[in-house]
């Protein structure tokens, strides 16, 4: 079993990453994990923290000489604005005339970092945690529910990636598949994981270069309108074997914690395996991957029996059958609207605004990193519930035992029988 726990706040010290249950010997430097948590800064539409907020990465276990011991991998990423919140964050008492000046830059704009946060803004936490947990102030909880924290998730998930590629051959991508309602064309072309790159360099992170373009003209104008955009990305693993997950009980399906995973990332509101919602509208004659025998006419070579499509993206019963696993998430639009939205302060339950603090216009590109992040992870897990090691090497040879019990089955086939 693979366990992952992060914890700290937006404007903490540092972001924590705790991994358990990783096998020994997957290779693993922390500049890979810096370069991931580069990924989740890039894109077109972020907003001005990107640009100088620097994640200092810091290894404290489970990590020797750039390979895992197979004891818990704990990461810090340290807060490089730290010494501005030193005070307002303080995990002790600070005096309240700290509270009531400004941090020292002679900015008058700075003492709004020591205002209680009363007005709670539409679409985040802040209410109801507010509520649940008895504050009369919201910074104690958007300081936690903040995306923020999916920079741990993201350095969690390198590892995890690492694992899947090094012991299984598994490989992930992610793209945007839409913003706003600019969408990329049905039919399309896929990415592979060897198109990274070329993601990674588009300000969208969107396969299809047309597309690309009227997305960041989409953005340009929600920014100018002072609103801000959500939409749907897209991971995709290719090389998964057949048999992670279960059938067996709700809670080892691979789709159902996989959708789990999706909807735990901040902002999420829907999730689609395969093609999802539009399968729904068809007649199931039109909506499942018919099976062909081993060896059927353009398919030689392929070892396991082929499909003549991929509606089901890569799960039935829940269970990987084989296939790529398409997985898609929909992100709402950015709920801090710089054109503040009518909500209430709480100090004096009279009508107002609601605190407008910097923020993205459109956060999709990097949403499809952190959703490939936990993609990863939960695959990851699935992968060592199947076939279990306490090294890299010895879940390889698990994983050829369960690859000779599946080509017997295979093998069975008219033109072999005796």
């Amino acid at each position: 079993m693979l366990r992952w726990l992060t914890a700290g706040e937006s404007h903490g010290p540092s972001l924590i990453s705790l991994l358990d249950g990783v096998p020994a010997g997957i290779e693993l430097t922390s500049d890979d994990l810096k370069d991931a948590l580069a990924r989740r800064r890039l894109g077109h539409g972020r907003g001005s923290r990107q640009k100088f907020e620097q994640d200092v990465l810091t290894v404290h276990g489970g990590l020797r000489h750039g390979l895992t011991l197979g004891s818990p991998l704990a990461i810090e990423i340290a807060n490089s604005e730290w010494p501005k919140w030193e005070k307002v964050m303080s995990a002790d008492p600070v005096p309240r005339e700290d509270l009531l000046v400004d941090a020292g830059t002679g900015d008058e704009r700075e003492i709004a970092r020591n205002r209680p946060l009363s007005r709670p803004r539409p679409g985040h936490a802040d209410l109801s945690g507010m509520l649940k947990y008895g504050f009369d102030e919201a910074r104690p909880i958007l300081e936690r529910a903040s995306a923020r924290e999916t920079a741990a998730r993201v350095v969690a998930g390198r590892v995890a990636a690492a694992l899947l590629e090094q012991a299984a051959g598994i490989r992930l991508v992610s793209h945007t598949l839409s913003v706003g309602p600019v969408r990329v064309p049905e039919g399309a072309a896929l990415p592979t994981p060897d198109d990274v790159e070329r993601l990674d360099a588009d300000p969208l992170r969107c396969f299809h270069e047309e597309t690309s373009a009227a997305m960041v003209a989409e953005v340009d104008a929600a920014k100018a309108d002072g609103d801000t955009l959500g939409g749907v990305v897209e991971v995709l693993a290719y090389g998964v074997p057949v048999g992670l997950g279960s059938h067996t009980q709700w809670d080892r399906r691979l789709d159902g914690r996989l959708a789990q995973a999706i909807m735990s990332i901040q902002a999420m509101k829907g999730v689609e395996i395969g093609d999802g919602f539009d399968t729904a509208a068809r007649r199931g004659s039109a909506a499942h991957d018919e099976i062909l025998a081993v060896g059927s006419e353009g398919h030689e070579g392929e070892e396991s029996f082929p499909r003549v499509s991929n509606r089901a993206g890569g799960l039935e019963g829940g269970m990987s059958n084989g296939q790529v696993i398409r997985v898609r998430g929909a992100l709402k639009p950015i709920s801090t609207v710089p054109r503040a939205l009518r909500t209430v302060d709480v100090s004096t339950g009279a009508q107002a605004t609601a605190n407008h603090q910097r923020s993205d216009t459109c956060a999709v590109a990097p949403a499809a990193v952190i959703a490939e992040a936990v993609v990863a992870l939960t695959l990851a897990d699935a992968l060592l519930e199947k076939a279990g090691g306490d090294s890299v090497a010895e879940i390889r040879a698990h994983l050829e035992g369960t690859k000779d019990l599946q080509a017997a089955l295979t093998d069975r086939r008219p033109d072999s029988a005796s």
